[in-house]
Order: C-alpha cells, then sequence, then structure tokens
C-alpha cells in the first residue's frame, strides 16, 4: 500500500470514529487541544496526518495508533495450539517463546498400558486440572488429584499415566531441556 493510500484513508477512519463515540468536533478540540478546524480538515482530507495531530487523537479515543493509520498487524499475540502426540498422550502448548520455561496442557488417556519409566534431563512441574493422574518416579508410585502439584527430577526413571482408568488433564510445565525425546533408563 502507498504512503498516500495510508494518508487518504485516516481522515473518514478520524470521522467515522468520532461518530461512533458520539464526540462533537467541539468536545474533541477541548479534549485534544487542537482546533476544531484543523480537526475537521484532518477528517475531509484537507490536512495530511502527522504524529502532533495522531499521538493525542489516539490518547482520546484510546486506540493504539497503528489503528488510527490502518496499518497492518504485525506478529500475532494469540498461541496457536497444535498438539503434539507422544507417547499415546496429546501435549498443547500454550506458549511459543525459544527458551526458558514451556507450557503445555496434557491430556493423558484413560487407557493407559503397563507403566514403562523412562528419563530425560531436566525438571517437571505438574497441576492435575482433572482426573486422577498415577505418577511414579524412582520407587515411588503416587496418586495425584486434581488441584495438586508434583516437582520431580526427570534424570530420575518416571512414567505417568490414568490412576483409574479415565483422562486426565495436566497443567505441565519444563524448560528446553525437558523437551528432549524420553529415553528408557538402562537396566542392570
Amino acid at each position: 500500500m502507498e504512503i498516500d493510500e495510508v494518508l487518504d484513508a485516516v481522515g473518514p477512519r478520524l470521522r467515522a470514529l468520532r461518530r461512533q463515540r458520539g464526540v462533537t468536533l467541539a468536545a474533541l478540540a477541548r479534549e485534544t487541544g487542537i482546533s476544531e478546524s484543523t480537526l475537521s480538515r484532518l477528517e475531509s482530507g484537507l490536512r495530511r496526518p502527522n504524529l502532533e495531530l495522531l499521538l493525542p487523537l489516539a490518547q482520546v479515543y484510546d486506540v493504539p495508533l497503528d489503528d488510527l493509520v490502518g496499518a497492518p498487524r504485525t506478529g500475532d499475540p494469540r498461541i496457536h495450539l497444535h498438539p503434539i502426540h507422544r507417547h499415546g498422550m496429546t501435549f498443547i502448548p500454550l506458549t511459543r517463546r525459544p527458551g526458558g520455561i514451556h507450557a503445555y496442557k496434557m491430556l493423558v488417556p484413560g487407557a493407559t498400558g503397563e507403566p514403562t519409566l523412562q528419563t530425560h534431563s531436566g525438571h517437571e512441574w505438574l497441576y492435575v486440572l482433572n482426573g486422577r493422574l498415577r505418577l511414579i518416579v524412582g520407587d515411588r508410585d503416587r496418586t495425584i488429584s486434581p488441584g495438586e502439584a508434583e516437582e520431580f527430577d526427570t534424570t530420575q526413571p518416571h512414567w505417568l499415566g490414568s490412576a483409574d482408568g479415565r483422562a486426565v488433564e495436566v497443567l505441565i510445565l519444563f524448560g528446553m531441556e525437558g523437551e528432549r525425546a524420553h529415553v528408557r533408563p538402562r537396566t542392570t
């Protein structure tokens, strides 16, 4: 889009916004300190918009400056959920930034086979949202109910699954180290 096209669209956008808010030119002039005649020329396209005019208008209307000029959106703050299926479970990423701690919603199916203990580097933190989770870490075998949390060193052999044959929803947090593939511990 050319600069002239962008600037030509600002006036009608400002007029529509003012009318939508039910504000008169006189009231807008009082709030912004911009004269009525300047506001009128700005809305009709007889005056080119500049930052000195647009910044007070954006502040009064409580909208981003980009909205006033119709700038294209840069980036999307929403998290697009793309489920990952591993080990019979579904992991839904809730964060997308590189590095640091990552959050996932994990869906554990009701039917789980025999526990196969696995290890990977890092720590895991989990919080049960729904269902009852069976967690084995080393020699400990625990059942975690909704509202309960657990933290453990994932270099210890561990396994998790349904405690009662029903599906389980878990919020799980771990760093990049925890995203490595699970490997089975060596037996001696």
